[in-house]
Parts: C-alpha cells; structure tokens; sequence
C-alpha cells in the first residue's frame, strides 16, 4: 500500500490562476489576474535588475530592511511584520500553526479559494457561511461560531465581488468573537479603497491580541511575478510566524524590489488615480450595455450575467476578440465573469467588445 496523504488533502481543489494567453497563439489582453495596470514602479524595475548582482547570496532571513521600510511607510513595529512568499504563504502557516485535525475555520461562500485550502491543508473543517448580496454578513459569521472554531479568514475588500465592509462592522465582527478565534483579515486590496469608512486592519492590530492583518506587494505595487507578502500581528502571533516560516522565503531581488516600489509614492498614487477613473468609466459603460456591474472597491470588476449560458458565451466572445477575462464558476458564481481595470486601450476595447456582444444577443 502507498503512503497515504493525511486527512483533508484529498479533499482539496488545486487552485487554478487566471489564464493567460496561448503560447504561440494570438496575441491577447489578459485581464484574468486583477495585476496591475500601470506596471511596477520604474525604481522597482531598476532595483531588480541591480539585485542581479547578488543572486549568488542568501538573502537576510528576517527580510529586515523590508520590514523596516514598511514600518515606516505606514507607521508600525516592525518587530510586529512577518514577511511571506505571497499572503498565501502566511494564510498556510497561520492554518499550520493554530489549527489540529477537525477544528473548524469560517469563511465567507463568495471568500478566497486559498482559505479552503488552508484549512484543508491541515485537516481541519471549513465552515462556509452565506452572504448578503454578495458581501460577507457578520451576523452569518457569528452564528456560525462553535467551541471548535479556531480562525476567521475575512478578505476585506473581498475577491471576486469587490464587496467591502466597513470598519465598524469588522469592529463589531471582533467583538463578538472569543478571545481563542483568530481573525485573519486579509487585506489585499487595501490601497486601492476609497471610502472613508474603511480601516485595513491595523487598528485592530495593535489593539488586541488575536488579529492579524495580511497584506501584499502582488496588487497596486504590480510585483505579483516576486511573490511578496506581509502580516502585521501581535507579538506572540509573530513569533509564532517566525518559528515555522522559510528560512529564506523572500528572495534578494524581491526584498530589494518590494523596497523600492513602496518608497515610489507618485507612482502609487498615479496608479490608485488610473483605477478610480477607469473602474467609474468601466463600471458606467458596462452597465450601459445591459451588464449587471456591482460596486467594487478593488481593482476589477464583477460582471454578472442573466445566466451561466450567457457568461460563457460572453467569455467566448471576448477571447476571440483578445480579451481573456476570469470565470468564476469556481466560485459558485457561474453566470459571472471578472474583469480586471487594464490599461486605457484595453478598458476601451473590452468595453466596446462587451457592447458588441450585447447586441449580438439581444438582436
């Protein structure tokens, strides 16, 4: 008899990345993958390719300098930062630390694939729980609480719908949680937020002893190819990161290039503007066309179509037109598809090729 995974693993679904375009094929837009549409900063490109330099050497295994950087960036202890190879690799550990086999872990039904996966992973039960209109509930969250609950992954704002909830309800989601839960609130797409209501977790932080905030390099500073993540925890969460992480899970030329992108607050800002105009002007002009658009507060849109039927043929139409958009079936939304905010001449061709298609269906 072969060896045997542990319990759980069997159970999981590999994840699947948004695609891309065909080797070899025709040239495609890929607005499958929520990356960025103006790019790495140019500091950030120029500090990758002086990093080459040194790739024979082991990088500093605390990513100190890094963790500096963000500390003073968004004013933290940078005793308090674990940095991880994508959020992804602390949502694992997070799992791998605090959870024994048949623990239970909430998430929201519309929430991360990787959350799943994680608790999976460690052959623990994920308790899904339904939301509102495609937002995650508090009230559903709080219900959904047992003896056997151990962690909460939120994603705030959320991916796929682009769904956020304001810091007064992730203040009372806390406050309604015992002491042993862990919230993981998972703040990916922070920076791109607009609403005065809203708090990415750091307030929480470094005020009880049982939140961490995630987030990530791979969005609005456009290093998702570097694998670039962090977490702002209590002390005793960061010792615990510490002890299980990577000896050297952030590579020379990613610390170096994470460095640089968040020190380029101009071209932060000038990508922040390009996705607040660009997500109105998408969001108005799909709507026009007949397409059910929600409000999103990340850098993509969920477009929601009468049926799964139209979705796919939707999908189709716009591949043939060099477009490459993501289903989420995967996510129980089959009659969705999500769009990413792209450059200027892709947000207007996908936007015309959305028309198009409309038409053709209505005709």
């Amino acid at each position: 008899m072969s060896p045997q995974p542990k319990p759980g693993i069997l159970e999981i679904s590999p994840y699947v990345a948004g695609r891309g375009p065909d080797p070899g094929g025709p040239p495609a837009i890929k607005l499958s993958s929520n990356e960025s549409a103006l790019g790495p900063s140019p500091a950030a490109v120029s500090a990758f390719e002086a990093a080459s330099a040194d790739i024979a050497i082991y990088p500093e295994g605390s990513a100190r300098l890094l963790r500096e950087a963000i500390a003073n960036v968004y004013g933290l202890d940078a005793g308090r930062i674990v940095c991880g190879n994508g959020s992804e690799e602390l949502i694992a550990l997070l799992a791998r630390i605090y959870l024994s086999p048949d623990d239970e872990v909430i998430f929201t039904r519309y929430g991360f694939l990787v959350y799943r996966i994680a608790t999976l992973g460690s052959s623990a039960r994920p308790v899904v729980v339904a939301e509102d209109n495609l937002r995650a509930n508090v009230d559903h969250i709080l219900a959904a609480v047992t003896p056997r609950t151990r962690i909460v992954y939120l994603a705030n704002p959320n991916n796929p719908t682009g769904t956020c909830l304001p810091a007064s309800e992730i203040e009372r989601l806390h406050e309604g949680l015992p002491d042993t839960v862990l919230l993981v609130l998972d703040a990916a797409y922070a920076e791109y937020v607009q609403r005065e209501d809203y708090e990415p977790g750091t307030d929480l932080v470094n005020r009880f002893d049982n939140v961490v905030m995630l987030r990530t390099f791979s969005k609005i500073y456009a290093l998702a190819g570097l694998r670039v993540g962090w977490a702002f925890c209590p002390p005793a969460i960061a010792d615990a990161l510490n002890r299980l992480r990577g000896a050297f899970n952030i590579s020379v030329p990613a610390q170096r290039t994470a460095m640089a992108a968040l020190h380029d607050r101009d071209h932060l800002a000038r990508s922040i503007a390009h996705n607040t105009e660009w997500k109105i002007w998408l969001t108005n002009n799909i709507r026009a066309a007949g397409i059910t658009v929600g409000e999103s507060e990340g850098n993509f849109l969920l477009l929601q179509f009468d049926s799964p039927r139209r979705a796919e043929a939707a999908d189709a139409f716009l591949t043939k037109r060099g477009f490459i958009l993501r289903p989420v079936a995967n996510y129980e939304l089959p009659h969705c598809l999500r769009l990413t905010i792209g450059t200027p001449e892709a947000n207007r061709g996908v936007g015309e090729a959305l028309a198009d298609f409309m038409r053709q269906e209505t005709s």
